[in-house]
């Protein structure tokens, strides 16, 4: 989201140790959760029952997540009927998926949407469908529906023992810190104006809807860190707030993130209002998960869950599709007219038949990032501590974490009573293999322990107030834009069709962000539509 100037406070903070945890006090109970790996790791060993019957269908979708669900919807909406949506795991969702307990409803991942721009007219068109969106949804500045937007306050900072507003470092910021934050937002207002050869936005959402002139792509061949030292920028508290956008949005630090995509997460938000300042951001309870119970309503009895697409295969007439149905425990061959594969791409030659060399290659390259997300109900709200009050999103500086969401910011009496925290940590700065091992090797208990550690510092009551604490792994939650990668050949061979069929999943675009899953998966409905209507 953009990142308001907003003074702050002093501050110094500690490392956290992940994995061995000091003498502590009892721990509340919990559990780990993530999704089916045992199912999908059965594409490995590929012993699956023979198909007991076939079904047909006009379109099979492969995979629940925001680009499942929006190609699903934007069929739907155009009156096509003919086609099922295949989920792996039990609910559809993604990397949006959410929770609830008697407290509250609760993120498991993605937890806001931005105010889309003019370019995301099919997030936009989502959004006027959905009633979030109030009016014409092509509108330079729409209007939204107050109950969606985040309530205030929104972001503060907790720095030398102090919260402060907003989170850029202004307090203890020495005239030269100053100097170099008025420079950088300076470059990025330069970017936001920007309009390329064809007259496009240099940043834009979705990215295929951005400038491609040959200094802009050569911004992704480097590093978002070496691009602020090539800006002779070298601040560490200007490096503290860039590299934690770049470890918010894409999970990844910033010396290990594209130029282009550091800027893009900066510059390309345009989503000027009506009713609201343009850096506001939709959010609920559940975060995006909201999202997902919505779009589904009209469609629902076509979502299979609990279904592993397990082999693909392209005829001359259509595409022969096996789903091993986990809970019957057998395999159903359904001949599809066309597919929209909307899983992620690592997903791909495991079960495409005859998978072209370079596209599969292409689907190899794509490096994730390892996320862990932990839901924490608590009996009240911890002592809001020195400065700012509690907010919607509440960051410690120095932390290997990214802060904590209130969950029920949004309720009316957010104040009062029980409350659920949901504690997000991008595990970058280390090997994904590495990472990904640490993530699951690790037990409960010791990250457990991480985090109260962790939040005991600006809540040294929280141990006192948590009566549950729910940890969700994501081994492969978004792919990350690694320099060189956004503008690759490789990456482009993503996006165009394959015959019959389709790819839809924002790892076409090179990062995971709402817009962008939603683009492709619209995108790859439009083709089929097309097709149906020769």
């Amino acid at each position: 989201m953009n990142r308001r100037d907003f003074l702050l406070s002093l501050a110094a903070s500690a490392c956290l140790s992940g994995c061995q945890p000091a003498a502590n006090p009892l721990l509340p109970a919990g559990s780990m959760l993530g999704p089916s790996m045992e199912r999908g790791h059965r594409l490995r060993g590929r012993d699956f029952p023979a198909p007991s019957e076939t079904r047909k269908t006009g379109v099979a979708i492969v995979g629940g997540g925001i680009a499942g669900l929006s190609a699903a919807w934007k069929l739907n909406k155009s009156g096509f009927g003919d086609f099922q949506l295949f989920e792996l795991e039990d609910a559809a969702g993604g990397n949006a998926r959410s929770g609830k307990n008697a407290v509250s409803a609760y993120p498991w991942g993605a937890h806001y949407l931005p105010l889309p721009g003019v370019e995301a007219r099919e997030t936009r068109e989502l959004l006027a469908d959905l009633g979030v969106l109030q009016g014409d949804p092509y509108a330079e500045s729409p209007s939204y529906d107050e109950r969606f937007l985040c309530f205030a306050p929104q972001e503060r900072l907790y720095r030398h023992g102090l919260w402060q507003e907003g989170m850029l470092p202004q307090i203890g910021a020495t005239r030269r810190d100053q100097e170099q934050y008025r420079r950088f937002f300076t470059l990025l207002d330069q970017f936001r104006q920007r309009h390329g050869a064809r007259g496009l936005r240099a940043f834009s959402i979705p990215a295929a809807r951005s400038a491609r002139d040959s200094d802009l792509v050569a911004l992704d061949r480097i590093s978002m860190r070496h691009f602020l030292q090539q800006q002779k920028l070298d601040s560490p508290l200007l490096h503290w707030y860039v590299n934690y956008g770049c470890r918010d949005d894409y999970g990844s630090d910033y010396a290990a993130v594209s130029a282009w995509a550091g800027l893009h997460y900066f510059a390309s938000r345009d989503g000027r209002v009506g009713n609201v300042d343009s850096d506001q951001v939709l959010t609920w309870p559940e975060g995006n998960g909201w999202l997902v119970k919505e779009m589904q309503k009209g469609f629902s009895e076509r979502i299979v869950s609990g279904a592993l697409a397990q082999r693909m295969a392209e005829t001359r007439s259509h595409v022969e599709l096996d789903v091993y149905m986990q809970r019957e425990n057998r395999s159903v061959r359904w001949q599809a007219d066309r597919v929209i594969f909307a899983a992620p791409m690592f997903v791909l030659p495991h079960i495409f038949e005859g998978l072209d060399e370079k596209l599969k290659q292409a689907c190899q390259q794509i490096r994730y990032a390892p996320w862990l997300v932990a839901n924490l109900t608590l009996n009240s709200l911890p002592e809001p501590g020195h400065g700012a009050p509690l907010s919607w999103d509440n960051v410690l500086y120095g932390s290997p974490a990214l802060g904590y969401v209130n969950a029920t910011h949004q309720n009316l009496r957010s104040h009062e009573g029980p409350a659920v925290l949901t504690y997000y940590w991008a595990l970058s700065g280390e090997p994904e293999k590495v990472a990904r091992q640490r993530l699951f090797d690790t037990p409960w208990q010791n990250w457990s322990e991480s985090i109260l550690r962790e939040l005991s510092r600006p809540h040294p009551d929280i141990r006192d107030k948590v009566t549950q604490l729910d940890i969700f792994r994501w081994g492969h939650a978004m792919s990350k834009p690694v320099p060189g990668w956004i503008w690759s050949a490789e990456r482009e061979r993503l996006t165009v069709p394959h015959g019959r069929v389709y790819l839809a999943h924002s790892d076409l675009s090179g990062f995971s962000i709402f817009e962008e899953a939603n683009y492709w998966g619209v995108k790859a409905a439009e083709h089929v539509l097309k097709k149906a209507t020769v």
